[in-house]
């Protein structure tokens, strides 16, 4: 887990300029280890960012007092392999050390949420001209292809509506830099999500 600071450019030893987006990476604690034995599979249950005692349930704060850990706002379930689970105590904190320089990872947030948009700014759409006697119809979505047949909208019609505010992965982005002294990560590109949101950063699926 981390936060998106935002974004920002450096240069390679080259002189070529590099946008970045920079990342908090928020040191996770092992609350929990899941075997195959018990549950079925191999994961790990980390917790992280300190909340009061008083925002939890009775039962959630009665685990993290039997641990010794102070309770924890957003838990994350991961998985991992059988082999490495004995890396892993319950206590131990995860962070930013798990990473190098050159990784290829993954990174999921949610995006900005915009409300009810219409198909100009939803779908990139280039609207009606703004001469020749148009009137009142100048960012309209146009016709919608009902006709005899098929005598309905099909479905997935571009059409406005709810925009943002989902689940985006941005696939196979390279870390430039970590600078463990402050937990911050360097990740080539752009992440999803607004700055100071949360996101998830894991090793690439694709590569």
């Amino acid at each position: 887990m981390a936060h998106k600071v935002g974004m920002t450019q450096i240069f390679d030893e080259e002189g070529r300029v590099i946008p970045v987006s920079v990342l908090k990476i928020n040191p996770g604690i092992v609350i929990r280890k899941k075997t195959d034995e018990k549950d079925g599979y191999n994961a790990l249950v980390l917790g992280y960012e300190d909340v009061k005692e008083t925002r939890l349930r009775r039962s959630e704060a009665g685990l993290y007092k039997k641990l010794n850990i102070k309770p924890k706002k957003i838990l994350r379930e991961t998985r991992i392999l059988k082999d490495e689970m004995d890396k892993f105590e319950v206590g131990q904190e995860v962070g930013i050390d798990l990473f190098k320089k050159n990784d290829i990872v993954d990174v999921t947030g949610n995006t900005k949420g915009r409300g009810f948009t219409g198909v100009m700014r939803r779908h990139g759409m280039s609207g009606a001209k703004g001469s020749h006697g148009t009137h009142e119809y100048f960012r309209h979505g146009g016709s919608i292809g009902s006709n005899t047949f098929p005598g309905r909208v099909f479905k997935g019609k571009r059409m406005p509506g709810r925009y943002g505010g989902t689940q985006i992965k941005a696939h196979n982005l390279s870390i430039v830099d970590l600078i463990p002294d402050k937990n911050l990560m360097l990740v080539k590109g752009a992440v999803p999500g607004p700055n100071k949101g949360f996101v998830t950063v894991t090793p690439a699926v694709k590569k």
